[in-house]
């Protein structure tokens, strides 16, 4: 029993984050060829998440739309794993430094934080992976990279470009996966108790399904407004391309991008598309948050 209570988060968090990530793997994949938009056609209007799925489906099937899913369900068994886990383990940790008492929201942030952080170092090339997989299908036929699934991105990015190329975008991605974590993990534990609380819930054997959904909800919109910017940045980070002529990169770095971006796009362009993405991190958030409890009710009734 201690090894499994040791494991539970863990294998009870990534199994809810991959059957996420697979429902909501088409808004997704939106999201990113939404943001990569403004920088493959500037000034033209951003297309909305429906035209893109359905224009999508009108070139290449249904298959289409679950482009780079396998990379998907490989950056979850790494990055959800870990982030949901983690902060699970560190929470918990707080919880008995203070006595058994709810901590303050600081301190579920600092959580949310820390466990992010580590989270995104560990699962960021199935994240350099997912998005070129993703973004392949909007570039010219000339201009694709054509990777044939997960793995094949992943060996040819490090044999062609080096090692270093699956962590490009590393300090977006750990500013992304820091202020998702937050907006969704501590949001969630903070929220929970507000719902509850103007719920009449007591919560004994845990939150009612009224509170974990008015919860999950509230999570879902933070998670989104809080991350965004920084996704797009590790989007175009990840996703650029050496100029055929000159073989620079469009951007220098996490500054360049916040600059040209801001200069080319305006302000709104940190949060293109934002619809898609509030579309998926809303589901994805409710998602977890709601199947996790019934994964670590099934876990524990086998393992304890």
């Amino acid at each position: 029993m201690p090894i499994a209570k040791t494991f539970e988060p863990f294998v009870c968090g990534g199994s809810a984050a991959t059957f996420a990530s697979v429902v909501i793997h088409p808004m997704d994949l939106a999201k990113v060829r939404m943001q990569l938009y403004g920088q493959l056609n500037p000034g033209k209007p951003v297309p909305s998440f429906v035209t893109i799925i359905s224009n999508s489906v009108k070139e290449g099937g249904i298959g289409a739309v679950y482009k780079g899913v396998d990379a998907a369900i490989g950056r979850q068994l790494v990055y959800g794993t870990a982030r949901i886990g983690l902060h699970r383990n560190f929470s918990d940790m707080l919880v008995a430094r203070n006595d058994g008492k709810p901590i303050n929201f600081l301190q579920k942030a600092l959580s949310g934080m820390a466990s992010g952080s580590i989270a995104v170092c560990i699962g960021t090339p199935f994240d350099i992976a997912l998005v070129r997989l993703q973004a392949d299908g909007m570039a010219d036929p000339k201009d694709r990279r054509n990777y044939k699934n997960v793995f094949d991105a992943l060996i040819r990015t490090s044999t062609e470009e080096g090692v270093g190329a699956l962590y490009k975008g590393l300090l977006p991605n750990i500013l992304r996966g820091m202020s998702m974590n937050v907006g969704m993990m501590a949001c969630y534990d903070q929220a929970k108790e507000t719902v509850a609380a103007l719920l009449n819930d007591p919560m004994t054997d845990g939150p009612s399904l009224p509170t974990r959904l008015g919860a999950s909800a509230t999570a879902g919109f933070t998670a989104a407004l809080f991350s965004l910017p920084f996704d797009l940045v590790k989007s175009r980070l990840m996703a650029q391309k050496p100029d055929p002529i000159s073989g620079e990169m469009p951007y220098k770095g996490i500054l360049d991008c916040a600059m040209q971006i801001a200069k080319k796009e305006g302000p709104k362009g940190f949060f293109s598309g934002f619809s898609a993405y509030y579309a998926r991190c809303a589901p994805h958030a409710m998602i977890i948050l709601l199947s996790i409890e019934s994964i670590t009710n099934a876990y524990r009734k086998t393992f304890y």
